[in-house]
Parts: C-alpha cells; sequence; structure tokens
C-alpha cells in the first residue's frame, strides 16, 4: 500500500514519484542535503510505505541520527537461490498444511512480495574443466541427483503466486541479478497510477548485496527473514551505522579488483564494520567500472557489513548499456536518480557518523588464507608466512611421480565475486593464452573448472577468441552455476584422493571465490586460498602453494626460465579487450529468451503438496509436529535445567554449524541416506538435502574442522563432529549426543566466543540447533544474519557483557543454566549458571532481542508460528 502524501509526477514521464526530500526538509530545512545515501534510500520508503501518524517520528531518526524507536522497511522484491529459496518454500508449504489444519484456506498463503528463484547451488563439479563433455555430464548429474527437489521447486512455480523460477544452467543469482532482474529504479501500479521508486531486495544468500554496486539496497538474510518479507510483512530495523568509505586512489599497474577487494577486507574487518552499511565515494570509487565495484560489494559478508554501496553515476548508466537494458529504463534511472535526490553529485554534502580512507594505489597482488577470508596474503609474503617453501623438495616428490607438500588439488575460476567482473576473466584468459604459446600446462593432479555466474562470459569469450586457451590449460566451462566456493566441488580423482590419505599429506585449493573457511571448499582440501582469476590460473601451473608465484619459475623453455611475470598481460591489452569483445548483444542473447513471459499451459495444481515419504531431499517440516525428530510442539521451550550441547571458540561459522559441502559415508547423515537406500555416489551435499530435517538435522555441528571445547579424550580436545554428553560425561559423536537429548526431552544451550555465526545466510545453522532442543546462545558478539535467524526459529541470542566469557567464568560443560529476566529489546537478564559443585553464578548478559519485532517473534516461537497465529486470527476459511 502506498501513502498519497508528497506524491508528485515525475518530470518528463508518465510515472509519479515519493518527493522524501521535500518530507525530510519540511522536518528540518536542509536536512536532506546531508543524509548519507542509505538514509535517504530508506527515507523515501518510508515516505511511500509508512503509517502517516509516525512518519515524522520515523523521519527524526534519520534526520537525528538516533536510534530510539524501530521503523519499517518493505523491500520491493526477494531474490533466493535454490537451496535456501526451496527451504523457504518447503516451510511455506509446511505453513499450508498446518493452516489447512486448523480450518483456514491453505491457497491464501502466499508470497506478497514478487520472489525470484534462481536454481544455481545444486551442481556439483564432478567432472572437470579438463573433460570437453564437463558442462553436460554435470547438468546429467544434478538433474538425476536433485529430481525430488526439482518436482518440488515446479510445483511451487504454479501453486504459489508471485513466484518466478530460473531453472538450473543458467547462471548464479548474483550475477543474473547484477546483469539483468535489477532495474535499479522499480515501477509499480496502483489505483493512482505507476510510480518509480528505487529497487531494493533481500536475498537468501549473504552474498545478496553484489548489487550495491547499482546503488540497490540489497541485503542477505537467512531463509527465515525472507519468508517474513515475502509474506508481506515489514524487516524492521533501527537506524544502522552507516560509514563513508573514501577510496582516494587508483590501482597500480598489474593489480585486479580482486586484489584491492581483499585488501579492503582485512582493513575494513580490522575498522569493525560489523553490521554496518558501507558507502563507497571518492575519486578512486569514481573510477570503478560496476564489474570492479560489483568485486567489492560482493564480499560484503567477508568483511562483515550489511550492505556496500555506491552512488548511481555515469558508471551506472553505462554498465546498464553494456549490459543490454532497454534505452528507456536506463534513461529513466538517470531521470529519477537526479530528479529524487540520489545521483552520485547531490551527495557530496553527505555527512558520516564515521569515515574511513583507503588509497587503492597501496595495493600489491594479494592473496587470502588460509583459512579466512580476511586474512589478507601478499603474494610475496608466502615465503615469509612459511608457505611458499620447500620449493626443491616439491620438485623432487613431483619427479618421482609424488603430489608435493603443499599440492593444489583444485583450482577453479569460480564464484559471481570475479565471474561478474570482465576484467578478471580475460585477465585470466589472457595468462592462459601467453601460457599456452609457450607451451605450459597445469599439473595433472589439479582439478581444474571455469563455473561463470553468467552465460554471457561464454560469448564474451568466445568472442576475444580465448575460450580455447583457458580450455587448453584445463579451465573448460564445467557449470553456469556456484560451486567450489560454496563447496560443491565435487570428488577428486581416486587414486590422488587415497594418496593425500596415505601420506597424510598438506593439500589445498585455490579458487577465486569469496570463502575458503576451514572443511568448506573440499574435504581434503586442508585449507584453501582465495585469488584473482588470473591467479587460480599461475597455481594450476604451479601445481604447489610451496612455490614462490612472484619470484619462482613456472617452467623452462629453450633455456629460459619462465616467471609469473612473463605470462601477466598488460592493463592496456586486458582493457582494450574488454572494449572489443563484451557487447550489450550478447547479455540480450542470454537474458531475452531466459525471462521471456512464459505463457500458462492451463494445467492446476493442488494447494498442498504432496509429500513423498521416502523423499530425503524434501520433507513436511516438523515445526507443528507434537511427536516425531525434531518436533518442535513437542518441546516447549522453558530457559531451564539447560545443558550445554558445545562449548566453542571465536569465530565460529554457519559452515562449522551446518556445513554445505559433500557428505561422507562415515558421518551421520551418509549413514541415514545409506540406510534410506541412497548409493554413496548419490549422496550429494549437505545442502542439497535442507530441504528434508532428517538428513539436514544430522548435518549439525558435522564440520570436521568443529572444536567442541567439551569433547576431550585423555587430555586432548578433539576436532571434528563432537559432544559431550552429560552427566555422564561421555564423548560420542555430535548426532548421538543430539539423539540421546531429544529422547531425554532435556534442553539445550550453545556457549560461544566473539563473532558466532559468521559466513553464509543459511538458516539451517538455526534450524539445525533448534531442531536439537537449544533454546539459547550466549555468546560474545553475533554476526548480523545469523543472530535474526536464530530469533527466526525461536532460539534466544544472549551477549556476555565486555571482558567476560566462558574462560573467565571458567565454563567446562559440565554446567546447567537458567535465564531469568523480562524479555525486551536490548534488556539486562541474568544467565544463571549451576556448578556441579553446588555453587550458583548470576551472570549479566544482554537479551539480544535488539526490536520489538524480534521480541515478537521470539515470544510465538519462530517466523513461521508468528505468521500461523496473525493468518488464523483473521483468515479463517
Amino acid at each position: 500500500m502506498m501513502n498519497t502524501a508528497h506524491r508528485k509526477p515525475l518530470p518528463g514521464t508518465a510515472l509519479d514519484y515519493f518527493d522524501a526530500q521535500a518530507a525530510v526538509d519540511a522536518i528540518e530545512p536542509g536536512a536532506w542535503a546531508r543524509l548519507p545515501y542509505t538514509a535517504r534510500v530508506h527515507a523515501e520508503n518510508l515516505v511511500r510505505r509508512a503509517d502517516p501518524a509516525q512518519l515524522d517520528a520515523y523521519l527524526g531518526q534519520l534526520i537525528g541520527r538516533k536510534r530510539d524507536i524501530d521503523f519499517p522497511w518493505f523491500p520491493a522484491r526477494v531474490v533466493c537461490h535454490d537451496i535456501l529459496g526451496q527451504t523457504a518454500l518447503v516451510d511455506l508449504a509446511g505453513l499450508r498444511d498446518a493452516i489447512a489444519q486448523e480450518g483456514g484456506d491453505p491457497a491464501a498463503v502466499n508470497p506478497v512480495v514478487p520472489v525470484q528463484l534462481v536454481v544455481d547451488h545444486s551442481l556439483a563439479v564432478e567432472c572437470g574443466g579438463f573433460d570437453p563433455d564437463a558442462f553436460a555430464k554435470n547438468r546429467a548429474m544434478e538433474d538425476r541427483r536433485n529430481e525430488d527437489r526439482f518436482h518440488f521447486i515446479e510445483w511451487t512455480k504454479k501453486a504459489f503466486a508471485n513466484v518466478e523460477v530460473i531453472p538450473a544452467g543458467n547462471g548464479i543469482m548474483h550475477q543474473i541479478n547484477l546483469e539483468k532482474m535489477s532495474p535499479v529504479v522499480y515501477v509499480q501500479g496502483d489505483a493512482q497510477g505507476q510510480v518509480a521508486f528505487p529497487d531494493t531486495c533481500v536475498g537468501t544468500d549473504s552474498h545478496t548485496p553484489h548489487i550495491d554496486a547499482l546503488g540497490v539496497i540489497a541485503v542477505g538474510v537467512g531463509g527465515l527473514e525472507a519468508e517474513n518479507v515475502m509474506l508481506g510483512r515489514a524487516s524492521w530495523m533501527r537506524l544502522p551505522d552507516i560509514v563513508g568509505v573514501e577510496l582516494t586512489g587508483h590501482r597500480q599497474p598489474g593489480i585486479t579488483a580482486t586484489d584491492i577487494v581483499l585488501a579492503l577486507t582485512e582493513f575494513l574487518r580490522n575498522q569493525k564494520v560489523v553490521g554496518a552499511y558501507l558507502e563507497f565515494y571518492g575519486d578512486g570509487a569514481r573510477s570503478l567500472s560496476v564489474g570492479d565495484r560489483a568485486t567489492i560489494s560482493n564480499m560484503c559478508p567477508e568483511y562483515g557489513a550489511t550492505a556496500a554501496l555506491f552512488y548511481i553515476d555515469d558508471q551506472t548508466l553505462d554498465y546498464l548499456r553494456l549490459t543490454g537494458r532497454e534505452d528507456a529504463q536506463i534513461q529513466l534511472v538517470e531521470r529519477y536518480a537526479k530528479t529524487a535526490g540520489f545521483w552520485a553529485d547531490t551527495l557530496k554534502t553527505a555527512a558520516y557518523e564515521r569515515v574511513l580512507t583507503f588509497d587503492p594505489s597501496t595495493v600489491v597482488r594479494n592473496m587470502a588464507g588460509p583459512s579466512n577470508p580476511h586474512r589478507r596474503l601478499p603474494t610475496s609474503a608466502l615465503a615469509e608466512r612459511g608457505i611458499a617453501v620447500d620449493g626443491p623438495q616439491a620438485r623432487a616428490q613431483e619427479a618421482q611421480g609424488l603430489l608435493p607438500d603443499g599440492a593444489v588439488i583444485i583450482a577453479a575460476i569460480t564464484s559471481c565475486t570475479n565471474t561478474s567482473n570482465p576484467r578478471n576473466v580475460i585477465a585470466a584468459a589472457l595468462l592462459a593464452r601467453n601460457a599456452r604459446r609457450l607451451g605450459l600446462t597445469r599439473k595433472p593432479w589439479v582439478k581444474t573448472s571455469l563455473a561463470p555466474g553468467s552465460k554471457a562470459v561464454e560469448l564474451y569469450l568466445q568472442e576475444a577468441g580465448l575460450l580455447a586457451d583457458l580450455e587448453a590449460l584445463g579451465f573448460g566451462i564445467v557449470a553456469f552455476a556456484c560451486t567450489t566456493c560454496n563447496g560443491m566441488s565435487g570428488a577428486l580423482d581416486p587414486k590422488i584422493q587415497q594418496e593425500i590419505i596415505d601420506r597424510d599429506l598438506y593439500s589445498t585449493a585455490v579458487l577465486s571465490g569469496n570463502r575458503n573457511f576451514d572443511g568448506r571448499i573440499h574435504p581434503y582440501a586442508k585449507q584453501a586460498f582465495l585469488a584473482s582469476p588470473p591467479l587460480v590460473v599461475a597455481y594450476a601451473l604451479a601445481g604447489t602453494v610451496r612455490f614462490d608465484i612472484e619470484n619462482d619459475a613456472l617452467a623452462v623453455v629453450e633455456g629460459r626460465e619462465i616467471r609469473l611475470q612473463d605470462l601477466w598481460p598488460s592493463d592496456a591489452e586486458i582493457d582494450a579487450i574488454v572494449a572489443r569483445a563484451v557487447k550489450p548483444a550478447q547479455f540480450r542473447a542470454v537474458y531475452d529468451p531466459m525471462f521471456t513471459i512464459r505463457v500458462d499451459d492451463g494445467q492446476t495444481v493442488a494447494p498442498q503438496y504432496d509429500w513423498r515419504p521416502q523423499s530425503t531431499y524434501i520433507r513436511r517440516p516438523p515445526y507443528w509436529d507434537t511427536e516425531g525428530v525434531g518436533a518442535l510442539a513437542a518441546h516447549p521451550r522453558t530457559l531451564q535445567g539447560m545443558r550445554p550441547l558445545a562449548l566453542l571458540g571465536d569465530n565460529i561459522t554457519t559452515d562449522h554449524l551446518s556445513p554445505s559441502n559433500a557428505i561422507l559415508p562415515g558421518s551421520a547423515a551418509g549413514e541415514y541416506l545409506a540406510a534410506m537406500g541412497v548409493p554413496e555416489e548419490d549422496f550429494n551435499s549437505y545442502a542439497t538435502h535442507r530441504g528434508d530435517h532428517l538428513t539436514a538435522m544430522r548435518a549439525t555441528f558435522a564440520n570436521p574442522q568443529l572444536v567442541n571445547e567439551m569433547a576431550v579424550i585423555r587430555g586432548k580436545v578433539q576436532q571434528g563432529s563432537w559432544a559431550r554428553i552429560e552427566p555422564e560425561g561421555r564423548v560420542a559423536r555430535m548426532w548421538e549426543a543430539i539423539e540421546t537429548y531429544l529422547l531425554r526431552r532435556q534442553p539445550l544451550i550453545i556457549v560461544a566466543g566473539a563473532d558466532y555465526g559468521q559466513g553464509s545466510s543459511r538458516d539451517w545453522a538455526a534450524k539445525g540447533v533448534r531442531l536439537a532442543g537449544v533454546e539459547a546462545v550466549v555468546a560474545e558478539s553475533f554476526e548480523r544474519i545469523h543472530r535474526t535467524n536464530l530469533i527466526g526459529m525461536g532460539v534466544l541470542p544472549l551477549e556476555f557483557l565486555p571482558g567476560v566469557s566462558r574462560l573467565t567464568l571458567q565454563l567446562d560443560g559440565t554446567e546447567t543454566y537458567d535465564v531469568h529476566g523480562t524479555l525486551r529489546p536490548g534488556a539486562p537478564l541474568a544467565l544463571v549458571v549451576h556448578r556441579r559443585s553446588g555453587e550458583t553464578l548470576q551472570v549479566p548478559v544482554t537479551c539480544r532481542l535488539d526490536t520489538a519485532e524480534e521480541v515478537s517473534v521470539y515470544e510465538a516461537g519462530g517466523v513461521l508460528q508468528r505468521f500461523a497465529q496473525d493468518f488464523l486470527a483473521t483468515n479463517r476459511a
């Protein structure tokens, strides 16, 4: 619903717009000129959508930089990949069943906000890029393994209103969003006509801020928060920390946008921007293409921010032309942005509470690793860090037919982080061309792949005459999907895998992605390094990270030692080929058929899904069940007598909580799938099974790199999926502990260190622990998305006061815990610790239900329970 106040005709168009500047300046003259871009977008959203009686109070928060009250945000749309998008729709299908059981009309449960679902997270790179048929083989396996899932997704297209599906094999949601789906300026009709306003969205992936590069506020959320928005509810928030980041210089020759973003990620993590909205500006920002900007915006969750915005300017318009947008839409973007106060030149007087300065001219060639995206590693410092050592030994091992220590077993040009940037892809292709001309080849143990996020990449590589050079080095196109970066790197050659096991080799992966957490990329890649696409190619040639990539010889050709500098293309050549080979017609050829309006075939489906009882992919959610594994209704929360399931350190990621990579036979999930008759070759990944809670629950804390401080055997803390069952004190596999506690109906708690829940926006990191019986998580600090997911599942997030931790309290896991106090936003509560000795300790903690809406959702038991209660109150059949 739109308001009528401050609605005006948009000059030169048949559209209206809402003049947020006039509304803001009516409260305080001249205030608009000082508002940052983020505040202006939220102001427009409030003027257009908020309760008029509350509008001045809401706008007053933005003007005065106050955080006293919550205000609503109504995103224009929701974007999903198939893993979290599918699980969100599974939840809605389960909600329809629950509504029907209570006498409501299930067909009335539909997304209110448009939902765009891209099937892009289901493909594993079983066939590497050295196989000319890799793309077809990988797609065939994807369809076979995911038949259950794709059947359900097909049902959703017809069963739910406002759901659009882009099928598998077409690209990554973020890149499609950037290159096609985002209009930058949205147009929507109402009874009074058509209205133009800023495009905004939430997405079920932490890298949704990718399109912040276009000046679009796009925020990554968990599936539970996305469900809330889908169902037409506002996303309630308080004024975020809006930080200006001034980019002051220009990159040096030979430096890619990847190098810049890895340096920025380290810098911004150190500046503690967790949860902030960043706005990049300055001479350095103006000079960056949208492709370069997208590389920076995509890594937003790696530096912990919520958004990473660039202003709308001429670079935005150039990019819209390049990607084949209609001329009328490009003209609308320019006219609206300049009229409504969203054009870059109108933001020169914007004032920030905090400004950070970064000079891209200081950036050197970088990698990140071996375990965190914000751990920058200059290529020149590999030897200093003890990584690029023992080169002669590695060569001697190779001469004997052995894998060298530090072997690069996976080298992947992957992820929309880099494949959205033609300059980065062309640089890699040119390096491959130069290497091929000299007769260089990849090392035979390196599994290489190229998985672009858009089909347009193939077209411009063909236009440039460079695709064959990548293919010759093993970087043929294996998929248009999110692959290695998401842990979908596929199987290794069995002989190579066995050698890694037998010799306990330090084996690694190098990828052009955004995530390298321990255990994420592949179970047998002990660590992983992020790098630019051309560096990925270079490491495929080197074959080991025990190699000084800047100085060591990659080969000897006709008596001449060939080093990286001999292969690296010049900036002038890269830019010339980008200008010549990347064309609007390529993007139109890809996207016009993909987004052609589909004619309804007249077939209808039942409003309730016919669940397949033997499916290990899709199963009716247990949130309203009173019996069975994970039945939440059978486990009401008490916040009393909780036992710890895990004591955890700092930087626990959602990969630790719910991994996404391949399911191994000896894991709890693997044993369950085998018992269900699934052959090992079709176990697929943890991610693909998240629509079945019986499989997904067994993924909880299943990461082989997990360190649960309670799991101590003979004085040594065990690494892996281990827990300790109390009060017996018996160390057991995590799933055995969870099953034991479920049978006892024992409420649980998790105690953790700082930055709990880093990484992906996966809602199963919260679903898994709640279905295991966890009622509260107490940590030193939380990452934003995971905290909201916990609340969406009815788990209470609590924060220790500064200086207090599990270590200072000397917690060992034998305790039981109660929570006392009144739940309200940010309230002080008491964590009552009952030690085994009989001592009782009262520990002050902060309630991290940050808004009244979050309190309401928590008290209802979660997002779905809250919606069901409201729906049934007003929509009885």
